[in-house]
């Protein structure tokens, strides 16, 4: 894809859509923190249900390892692999008090060594709770990221590359967001919604749907 082409895209998500934001629910990065461990192989509608639950009554490390496993898996029993999340989480929660004063890092490697954070979990956390221009490469970015053409790849790490190289540096803050977001509700998996894109004109697409 031409460079002109990339930065329109994003102009025009941007013009939709100044301020885009993840559809989880936190108000703090530890509570995004979790709500993201918590997403892997789940809807956010289900995580949010969860939390709306959860975080009233415990949302720092001491609190929810104070519940304990058996305790957190009754908030979380409703979302899949609820099982390893608990476990990941309350071990999550004793690192964070062991070795970062109970706070969230906001560096990659501090992140990743956490359990149940990988690559992805620790993109999201670095963009959306510390504003680090990152790109976390979800089944939606990978899906768009070839079928656009914006960032071919065969696996997540080179369609990040891809999408980090590519994209104007004016647009990479809120760039995970807008991809996100069109994935989910317009560039659909199994049959994207092609007649009310903002950008159809723009993608590479060839199989594009008609009305």
């Amino acid at each position: 894809m031409k460079p002109e082409q990339c930065a329109e895209i994003f102009r025009r998500w941007q013009a939709a859509d100044p301020h885009p934001s993840t559809e989880l629910k936190y108000a703090s990065p530890f509570e995004l923190l979790v709500a993201v461990i918590l997403s892997a192989q789940a809807t956010d509608k289900s995580v949010n249900k969860a939390t709306t639950e959860l975080f009233p009554v415990a949302n720092t490390p001491e609190a929810i390892l104070a519940l304990g496993e058996a305790g957190l898996r009754n908030y979380i029993k409703t979302i899949g692999l609820y099982n390893a999340k608990a476990k990941n989480i309350i071990a999550t929660c004793q690192m964070l008090i062991e070795q970062h004063q109970s706070e969230v890092p906001n560096n990659r490697a501090d992140l990743e060594a956490l359990p149940g954070v990988g690559r992805k979990t620790a993109n999201v956390i670095l963009n959306t709770a510390f504003h680090q221009p990152t790109m976390a490469v979800d089944t939606h970015i990978f899906r768009l990221g070839n079928r656009t053409g914006l960032a071919p790849g065969r696996n997540v790490l080179e369609v990040e590359k891809g999408l980090l190289k590519n994209i104007p540096p004016e647009y990479l803050q809120d760039a995970h967001h807008w991809l996100i977001l069109h994935g989910r509700y317009v560039c659909t998996a199994r049959k994207p919604k092609c007649p009310t894109c903002l950008i159809v004109d723009l993608c590479e697409y060839k199989e594009k749907t008609a009305a």
